[in-house]
């Protein structure tokens, strides 16, 4: 793939997380109240459904018991602990906490996928998260630890799910959408019984909150982890995950935009070294020059007359002498 190329595919892949910083906007003013586990479930699950049925195809073999991982990683789980987290950690620490997941799918690269611990990745995350911290913290604020796990354990969830998702790609003959389908129809199956037994049915549904629903379903999941999954197959799992900081810093610009909250001069830096950030972990290793090419990879149509065998440049001086 081209750089060109690149560049279009990260533009394109992190559009999904710019979708999911709106969000705990749309939670507050359109959802339900105080129901995160109603909200991620329809999130999911309705979605997941309707791609199903389009694609008319479920896993085989093996592909039931890695559909299920990744829908549980990459959905189910890693939105329970993420709005769990944000329900107990005042004041934005869950998205400082979270903002540790490139550097968690950089060891699990290094380890699943056999690739190295840049230098320039590593400037990368220590960027990421002081960006993060500059753009969320709000003063000294008690930790809960149930919520500074939940984070961790989101953070870890999304990162293991974006490295599992690149190490075994899709099966030969899915399309994307049915692939989709079956890791959202996963993760909301999951949370399904979490859902009734903790928050049960909501007695009635306005129209804002229909509207709401809407949003997540379509906008949310069903085109978001589309273009998410699209891009974990073209890009590197490090790069994918940096793209991933561009949450908290759409759900602060739509704070602003939206609810008329303020910006601070730290929390517009923050904004800058989270984009540095990002610019950075898109930076991979140069290909190879042609002087580290092997002969076998030349083909015969590239050589050329000065490549002749010594026998073969020979040839016409011994003629000249026999005559």
């Amino acid at each position: 793939m081209t750089s060109r190329q690149n560049i279009g595919t990260a533009a394109l892949t992190g559009l999904a997380p710019a979708v999911w910083g709106s969000t705990y906007l749309v939670a507050t003013e359109l959802l339900p109240p105080d129901r995160p586990l109603l909200a991620t479930t329809m999130r999911a699950l309705p979605g997941g459904l309707v791609l199903l049925a389009l694609g008319r195809r479920l896993p085989v073999g093996v592909w039931w018991w890695r559909a299920s991982a990744l829908g549980v990683l990459n959905i189910g789980a890693f939105n329970f602990l993420l709005f769990f987290a944000a329900y107990r950690l005042p004041g934005g620490i869950a998205a400082v906490i979270m903002s540790a997941q490139p550097m968690f799918v950089v060891i699990l690269a290094a380890l699943l996928l056999g690739d190295g611990i840049r230098a320039l990745h590593a400037l990368a995350c220590a960027m990421g998260a002081g960006g993060v911290v500059l753009l969320v913290l709000r003063g000294a604020v008690p930790l809960d630890a149930l919520g500074v796990l939940a984070a961790v354990g989101g953070a870890l969830c999304m990162a293991l799910g974006i490295t599992l998702t690149k190490r075994w790609g899709r099966p030969e003959g899915v399309g994307l959408l049915t692939f989709t389908g079956w890791q959202l129809t996963a993760g909301g199956l999951v949370l399904v019984p979490f859902w009734l037994s903790l928050e049960g049915l909501p007695e009635r549904l306005t129209g804002s909150n229909v509207i709401g629903f809407a949003h997540l379903i379509t906008l949310g999941a069903v085109l978001s982890y589309f273009v998410w999954f699209r891009g974990i197959e073209r890009l590197p799992a490090v790069a994918v995950s940096f793209l991933a900081l561009g949450s908290p810093v759409v759900a602060t610009m739509l704070g602003y935009l939206v609810k008329g909250e303020t910006l601070s001069v730290l929390q517009i830096v923050g904004m800058a070294v989270i984009l540095g950030a990002v610019v950075l972990g898109q930076r991979q290793p140069s290909d190879r020059q042609p002087s580290d090419r092997q002969p076998s990879d030349r083909q015969p149509s590239d050589r050329q007359p000065s490549d002749r065998p010594p026998s073969d440049r020979r040839q016409p001086e011994l003629i000249r002498r026999a005559c």
